[in-house]
């Protein structure tokens, strides 16, 4: 189960640090911090249903495509996503933010398995597990 201080290591230098998680918030929160490597790839377009998110860059810069918009922030600046808006996230060079995910649901426990460090330890990206977090993730791309 995901909790407070877990290290969730993804790909290109990319990995997460839980801070709070929906058990400790009754489920208002998710938050994280994201480290970047720099390798400038962006993951696929991909929006949340029914969560806000929210980004403060604490260390280098990101490059973030907003509804169609690519924007780069800065050390300092912060930045919103709606719920239902399709988005990517990336950084040319190393790079940490501070990421808010309001209502929590199981967001944590999604990078559990896409990144393998759960119980379930998916490291698939099958329909079965994608259908799993619907409520979560979608990918807008087919």
């Amino acid at each position: 189960m995901a909790h407070a201080g877990q290290d969730i290591e993804g790909h290109g230098g990319f990995g997460l640090r839980l801070i709070r998680t929906g058990a400790e918030t009754d489920g208002e929160l998710l938050e994280m911090e994201a480290r970047y490597g720099g390798d400038g790839v962006f993951p696929p377009e991909h929006l949340h249903p029914r969560q806000d998110e929210r980004f403060e860059v604490l260390e280098g810069t990101v490059r973030v495509i907003v509804d169609g918009d690519e924007r780069t922030y800065a050390a300092g600046e912060v930045f919103e996503v709606p719920a239902g808006t399709p988005h990517q996230m990336t950084a040319d060079t190393p790079a940490r933010v501070n990421w808010q995910v309001r209502p929590a649901l199981r967001s944590a426990e999604f990078f559990e398995g896409l990144y393998g460090s759960g119980p379930e330890s998916a490291r698939e990206l099958g329909a079965a597990f994608l259908e799993r977090f619907a409520d979560e993730i979608r990918f807008t791309a087919s």
